[in-house]
């Protein structure tokens, strides 16, 4: 069988806003296609269907904007936790 998951990840550097991380990565058969990442604001692609899915995607401006906001409602909300 074939296996699709999505990997939601915080990088602290410190425990400062500025400094996290949220990435976003999309996975089929253990090939990543696609991520979003807070440092670029946007998806990008990285195979064809994920540059397809990417360019979609970026249209959505409602969906950008809850996605440039997991840095501070994900990854804030878990400084600390261990």
């Amino acid at each position: 069988g074939f296996m699709e998951y999505c990997v939601w990840r915080c990088d602290f550097n410190s425990t400062e806003l500025k400094d996290i991380e949220f990435t976003l990565s999309y996975y089929y058969n253990k090939i990543e296609y696609a991520r979003f990442s807070s440092s670029v604001g946007e998806y990008v692609g990285f195979t064809k269907f994920g540059v397809h899915n990417a360019d979609i995607w970026n249209k959505d401006q409602g969906d950008l904007a809850a996605m440039r906001a997991q840095k501070e409602t994900y990854c804030q909300h878990n400084i600390g936790v261990e």
